[in-house]
């Protein structure tokens, strides 16, 4: 998923709530400062758009940081009032769809997935994300009738975590292709992989399973060299992993 050129204003390292356990994937200490980010990132949008209410930059950026402070639903509110403002944005607006999910609109989450895979028809993330909300509306078996249609070849490990979600694959022979492929040691590769066979197991109702891969996701997502993180997918994998660790 491409971002667009306000978020690159962003803080990288951004996060929200407290630790849950010693080890936990982030660091108590790390996780404070990444607080602090992103409150200030809220605050000064917040003061900014007082003065300029019809910023879609600033918009943009409230949205990011209340969806990482965990207010799904402020974040909904912004960047729908940025796409009302500029409905170009409305298509490509990835971020929508995932703010729509975690504000429980899995149906309009879904919706946004697809209208950005008429924008972009390669980026097999889009169809990933169609299928988790689409999976909460008409159930699992229904929505692997309706997964987006791909005919070129995306990034590891999206081929072999879009077979595993169509009931294909499992998570770990998905994890065992990586490691026949050699990206065992790919921390960007690891990472979406954990992340999403996390995502899987919850869907299935494997709580404990859902729990491990995602920690897993978000301690890789730390590491400098993942292209998940420490940026806006790490972050969006952390709250599935503190949702997780709440129950």
């Amino acid at each position: 998923m491409k971002l667009p050129s306000p978020l690159r204003l962003l803080p990288l390292l951004l996060i929200a709530r407290v630790a849950f356990a010693a080890d936990a994937p982030i660091p108590a200490e790390i996780r404070a400062q990444m607080i602090a980010s992103f409150e200030a990132t809220r605050t000064e949008s917040t003061e900014a758009l007082a003065k300029e209410p019809a910023s879609t930059e600033w918009l943009t950026r409230r949205g990011d940081a209340r969806l990482f402070l965990g207010d799904a639903k402020g974040a909904v509110a912004d960047f729908e009032k940025e796409i009302a403002l500029d409905p170009s944005h409305d298509a490509p607006h990835w971020r929508l769809g995932i703010a729509y999910l975690f504000a429980g609109e899995f149906a309009k989450s879904a919706k946004q997935f697809e209208k950005y895979h008429a924008y972009d028809d390669r980026d097999r993330e889009n169809g990933v994300w169609q299928f988790l909300g689409n999976a909460r509306v008409v159930g699992i078996e229904k929505a692997r009738t309706s997964m987006l249609a791909y005919t070129r070849f995306d990034r590891e490990p999206f081929p072999a975590i879009y077979e595993m979600l169509a009931g294909k694959k499992t998570g770990a022979e998905v994890l065992a292709e990586m490691e026949k492929k050699s990206l065992g040691e790919n921390a960007a590769v690891m990472f979406f992989a954990h992340y999403y066979i996390g995502l899987n197991e919850d869907l299935l109702g494997h709580k404990e399973a859902a729990r491990e891969h995602l920690a897993k996701a978000v301690a890789l997502s730390m590491k400098s060299n993942a292209r998940g993180g420490p940026g806006y997918m790490g972050q969006v994998a952390r709250l599935h992993y503190e949702a997780m660790a709440e129950k």
